[in-house]
């Protein structure tokens, strides 16, 4: 699954940075995740970064975006041919 932020977001800027996949980006009132972007760190960490430094934890899987960790590699795979 793709991640996504909800509303709880304080818009704190501190995720934002921690993704290597430059999928989050300022909305207009809150913080986004790019669904298309968002490999949930597979390939890069353990575990999502942005969700390790989020403080009011508002970064749950999105429902609508139902990926395997296969799929989430292939996605990263195909990120990182892209730009490397």
């Amino acid at each position: 699954m793709a991640l996504m932020i909800t509303d709880d977001c304080i818009n704190c800027d501190v995720c934002e940075p921690e993704c290597p996949n430059g999928a989050i980006s300022p909305g207009e009132e809150i913080y986004r995740i790019d669904p298309n972007s968002c490999t949930e760190c597979v390939g890069h960490y353990d575990t999502p970064q942005c969700v390790e430094v989020c403080p009011v934890d508002c970064i749950p899987k999105n429902p609508d975006r139902v990926e395997s960790k296969e799929s989430l590699y292939e996605k990263y795979l195909a990120l990182t041919r892209k730009t490397g």
